[in-house]
């Protein structure tokens, strides 16, 4: 009856959205409704919390992989190698500034 019970609740909440406010709400309804043990329900309610957390992982590195492929369609440099490349055009005009304005690179 618990993983209809969940089943039912992975589709009508939807995973991503899970509260703690709800998951309390959904504890007591369990309880009303379908005389689940206090127990059983926090147990329910802490997996399906943790498949929210585990979901908006797996988004969140998804997001992360379009993002960099975006980046690299479009042919813009990371900060990370804008950063470098910035230091090693600051190092190289503060060794040019210490020889003569004649020298050439």
């Amino acid at each position: 009856m618990i993983e209809l019970i969940e089943k039912a609740v992975l589709t009508g909440l939807g995973v991503m959205s899970l509260s703690q406010k709800k998951a309390e709400e959904f504890v007591t309804d369990l309880k009303d409704k379908y005389k689940v043990g206090e127990d059983e329900g926090k147990a329910l309610v802490e997996k399906l919390q943790n498949m929210a957390k585990d979901a908006r992982e797996r988004v969140a590195e998804m997001a992360d992989k379009e993002v960099k492929g975006a980046i690299e369609r479009l042919g813009l440099v990371p900060r990370e190698e804008y950063d470098r490349l910035l230091k090693r055009v600051d190092t190289l005009e503060a060794q040019l500034a210490g020889k003569d304005p004649g020298t050439e690179c």
